[in-house]
C-alpha cells in the first residue's frame, strides 16, 4: 500500500499517500469485468435493455415492415393491392407495435415512475397515437368510409427508432472500453516456478511464479532478479523500466526479452489494474453539472413537444384536416426525442476516462474538471512532488566538538519512514545505533525521544528561530545558500548540538512543468514546510514566480482558500498531510505510486509521479469541455428548430411539413452526429504541445 505518514519536521511533503484514505474496491476480480452481459445494456428511465433482445425486435420489424410497405399508399400510389389488404395491413401494423414497441413502452413506464418523463415517453407517444389512428382508418375504411392510416409511417418509424437505439448502445459500449482493455492485460495463465501452470484465479499470495521472455505479469508483486519491464499500458510511459531485485512490478505489464521470477504480493480486487478500473468505473457513473443540465433540457423538451404537438394538432384540425393535424402531432413527438442531448455528455465521459487512465491519469472525481478553465493558480508542495524526495546527507555540522550528531539523530529517526529520517539513517548504517525511547513526534516540529535516559529533540529552523535559541548562525546561512534542508539536534537544556545539511534534487520534468503552466497562463506557487532560502533556490532554479516557505501542514488549504478569492485553484499534493488542501482545491491531483492508487480526497492522481502528467490533464479536460459544449448546443439548438418545423410553422409558407418518417431520420442522424463528435475525442502526450 502506499502508505503516508506523520512528519517529524518541516518538510510535510511526503512521497506517499495514506492507505487510511484509499478507495475500497468492490469485490470482485478485473478479469471478471468485461463479461458480455455486463456491458451490452442501456438504461432509459430506469428500464435495462439487452442489446441482443433490442436486435431480434430490429429484424422482426423490418421482415414484417417489408410486406406492410408493399401493400400500404405511399404517397397516393400503393405497389399491391388486392381485396382484404387493410386488414393485413391491421395484423402486420398491430405485430410491429406490440411485439418491437416494447423497449418504448418499458423505457416510458421507468420514465413515469422516476417522474422524469422524457425521449421514451414522447416515442411512445407518438407511436401510439399513429397506432390509434391507424386501426380508427382502418375500421373506417372497412366499414365503406374514406380515411388516410398510417400504418407505413408506423412501421418504418418503429424501425428507424430501433437502429437508432442500437447505433446509441453500441456507441456507448464502444466509449466505454476502458473496463475492457484493462481486463485484457490480465494473462489467463501463469507458470509457478515448479513448472506447474494454473489459472490466474488459482494465485496465492506468496506464490513464486516465472515471467518468461514477451509475456504479460499475471498479478502484482516483487520481482526476484533484474529485467526490464514495459508497463506503458498502466502508466502511459512509453520507455522501458529497468526493474532490479525486490523492485515493485504489476500484473498487465509486459516482460521484455529476459525471463526473470517474481513473488506475488496482491491479487483480485486490491490489484493495481483492479483500483484503476474501480476509478474508472467510479468516474463514468458520476453525473456532473453539464450532465445534470443536459437532463433538465430533455425534460424541457418533452414538455415542449407536448405542448406544441397538441397546439399543432388544435391548430391544424381546425385549419385543415383530421389526418394532418395529427401527422403533424406525431412528427413533433418524435423529432423532439432528446437521443442527441442524452448522449452529448456521456459519450464524452466515456472517452475521457479511457483516454486518461491510458495515459496514466486516474480520475476520481471528474466532475471537478468541469472547472478546468477557471484555473487561474497551480499550487503544489516541494518535496516529493518538484523534488524526488531522494534525500541525500550532505553535511554534518557538531557546534560543541565532542557530539556524535549522526548517530544520536539516526537512533531517534530509526522507527520514522520519512524520507529525511531514511536517508539520515542509512547515512549512519556502519554506527551502532542505540536504543531510544519515549520517541514522539512534535507536529510541525519534529520530534523528541530519550536515549541513554537523556532527552533530545530533533526541531526545524523556524523552531529555533521562534525560541530564540542559540546557533552558529554563519555555519547554517553557508548551507542555506546551497540550497539544503537542515535538521537540528538540542538536549533537554535547549542548547543547540548541532546539524545535519540534506538535499534532494528536481525532478527531470519538473522546469519543464513550470514552463508549460505559464504558457497555459496558469501561476505555479510553490509551498512548502522548508526553509526560507532553500524554497527560494528551488523558486529560482525552476523559474517559480511565486512561493511560500516554512508552512505548517494546515497552513497550505488556508493558503488554497486565500488564492481562491483571487480565481480558480488546481492542488499537487503527495499524500496526508496535503489531503485538507487537495480537499480545498477546486480540481486536487495526488503524485502517487505503487499498488493503493487513490487518495479519497484527490480528484486525479497521477500514476507515474510525474508533474508534468498534470498538463496532460489539463490538455485532456480543455479538449472534454469542448466536445461537451458543441454536443450540448447542437442538441438544445437542433430541436430549437426542428420543433416548429415540424409542427408545419413554415408550411402556410412553402407548402413543406415533416412527416413522422423523415422526423424519425432527422432525429436518429442528430444522435449520430453528436456520437462521431464525442468520439473524435482523443489524445497524444506525444503529439500535443506542451
Amino acid at each position: 500500500m502506499l502508505e503516508k505518514h506523520h512528519s517529524h519536521l518541516e518538510h510535510e511533503e511526503h512521497i506517499s499517500m495514506s492507505s487510511s484514505h484509499q478507495v475500497q474496491p468492490e469485490h470482485h476480480d478485473i478479469i471478471h469485468m468485461n463479461q458480455p452481459h455486463d456491458m451490452d445494456m442501456m438504461n432509459h428511465g430506469g428500464h435495462m435493455m439487452h442489446m441482443g433482445n433490442m436486435s431480434l425486435k430490429l429484424k422482426v420489424a423490418i421482415i414484417l415492415m417489408i410486406p406492410l410497405l408493399l401493400i400500404s399508399p405511399i404517397a397516393g400510389f400503393t405497389i399491391l393491392k388486392f381485396s382484404g389488404s387493410e386488414i393485413v395491413q391491421l395484423i402486420l401494423g398491430t405485430a410491429i407495435f406490440s411485439y418491437s414497441g416494447t423497449p418504448f413502452f418499458s423505457g416510458a413506464k421507468g420514465e413515469l415512475k422516476s417522474h422524469k418523463p422524457a425521449m421514451m415517453m414522447l416515442i411512445t407517444m407518438g407511436i401510439t397515437v399513429a397506432y390509434a389512428y391507424s386501426v380508427y382508418a382502418t375500421i373506417i375504411s372497412l366499414t365503406g368510409g374514406m380515411a388516410m392510416n398510417f400504418w407505413f409511417e408506423l412501421s418504418t418509424l418503429i424501425v428507424i427508432m430501433l437502429i437508432g437505439h442500437l447505433i446509441e448502445m453500441k456507441a456507448v459500449m464502444g466509449a466505454g472500453d476502458a473496463l475492457k482493455d484493462l481486463a485484457s492485460l490480465i494473462p489467463k495463465k501463469a507458470h509457478l516456478k515448479s513448472g506447474k501452470d494454473i489459472d490466474i484465479s488459482e494465485l496465492q499470495v506468496g506464490d513464486t511464479l516465472l515471467v518468461k521472455e514477451n509475456e504479460k505479469i499475471p498479478a502484482d508483486g516483487l520481482i526476484l532478479d533484474s529485467a526490464n519491464v514495459d508497463e506503458s499500458m498502466i502508466t502511459g510511459e512509453s520507455r522501458a523500466v529497468n526493474k532490479k531485485p525486490n523492485d515493485p512490478i504489476y500484473g498487465g505489464s509486459l516482460n521484455q526479452n529476459i525471463p526473470f521470477e517474481m513473488t506475488v504480493t496482491t491479487i483480485g480486487k486490491d490489484s493495481f489494474l483492479n483500483q484503476v478500473a474501480e476509478l474508472v468505473k467510479n468516474a463514468q457513473s458520476q453525473k456532473s453539472n453539464l450532465e445534470n443540465m443536459a437532463d433538465k433540457v430533455a425534460g424541457y423538451l418533452f414538455y415542449a413537444a407536448l405542448s406544441v404537438g397538441i397546439i399543432s394538432f388544435v391548430f391544424w384540425a381546425m385549419t385543415s384536416s383530421f389526418s394532418f393535424a395529427l401527422l403533424l402531432a406525431v412528427s413533433v413527438f418524435v423529432i423532439a426525442c432528446p437521443h442527441a442531448l442524452g448522449l452529448a455528455v456521456p459519450l464524452v465521459v466515456s472517452r475521457l476516462t479511457s483516454i486518461s487512465a491510458k495515459n496514466g491519469l486516474l480520475i476520481q472525481n471528474r466532475t471537478s474538471l468541469e472547472q478546468i478553465s477557471s484555473i487561474k493558480y497551480a499550487l503544489m508542495d516541494k518535496t516529493g512532488t518538484l523534488t524526488d524526495g531522494q534525500f541525500r546527507v550532505r553535511k554534518i555540522v557538531d557546534f560543541t566538538g565532542n557530539t556524535d550528531i549522526l548517530q544520536l539523530m539516526a537512533t531517534l529517526e530509526q522507527s520514522s519512514t520519512h524520507p529525511i529520517a531514511l536517508s539520515i539513517v542509512k547515512s549512519a548504517k556502519d554506527l551502532p545505533l542505540l536504543p531510544a525511547e519515549n520517541v514522539q513526534n512534535i507536529p510541525g516540529v519534529g520530534l523528541s525521544g530519550q536515549i541513554l535516559s537523556k532527552s533530545y529533540e530533533i526541531v526545524n529552523l523556524k523552531y529555533l528561530r521562534k525560541q530564540q535559541l542559540k546557533f552558529d548562525d554563519t555555519r547554517v546561512i553557508e548551507s542555506l545558500n546551497l540550497g539544503l534542508t537542515l535538521s537540528f539536534l538540542i538536549d533537554e537544556e535547549k542548547n543547540v548540538l548541532g546539524f545535519i545539511a540534506l538535499g534532494d534534487s528536481p525532478k527531470n520534468d519538473a522546469k519543464a512543468f513550470i514552463a508549460g503552466l505559464l504558457a497555459q497562463g496558469i501561476i505555479p506557487v510553490m509551498l512548502t514546510g522548508d526553509n526560507q532560502a532553500t524554497a527560494e533556490k528551488v523558486a529560482r532554479n525552476l523559474n517559480i514566480p511565486e512561493f511560500r516557505a516554512e508552512l505548517n501542514p494546515e497552513d497550505k488549504a488556508n493558503l488554497v482558500k486565500e488564492y481562491q478569492k483571487k480565481g480558480g485553484v488546481l492542488f499537487i499534493g503527495d499524500g496526508v498531510n496535503d489531503s485538507p488542501a487537495l480537499a480545498t482545491a477546486d480540481i486536487g491531483f495526488a503524485i502517487g505510486a505503487g499498488t493503493s492508487v487513490a487518495i479519497a480526497t484527490a480528484d486525479v492522481v497521477l500514476v507515474n509521479s510525474n508533474p508534468s502528467d498534470v498538463l496532460d490533464m489539463i490538455n485532456i479536460s480543455k479538449k472534454m469541455l469542448r466536445k461537451m459544449k458543441q454536443n450540448l448546443w447542437f442538441g438544445a439548438g437542433y430541436n430549437i428548430i426542428a420543433i416548429p418545423i415540424a409542427a408545419g410553422i413554415i408550411y402556410p409558407f412553402t407548402g413543406l411539413y415533416i412527416d413522422p418518417l423523415i422526423a424519425a431520420v432527422l432525429m436518429s442522424a442528430s444522435t449520430v452526429i453528436v456520437s462521431i463528435n464525442a468520439m473524435g475525442l482523443k489524445y497524444d502526450k506525444k503529439t500535443t504541445d506542451r
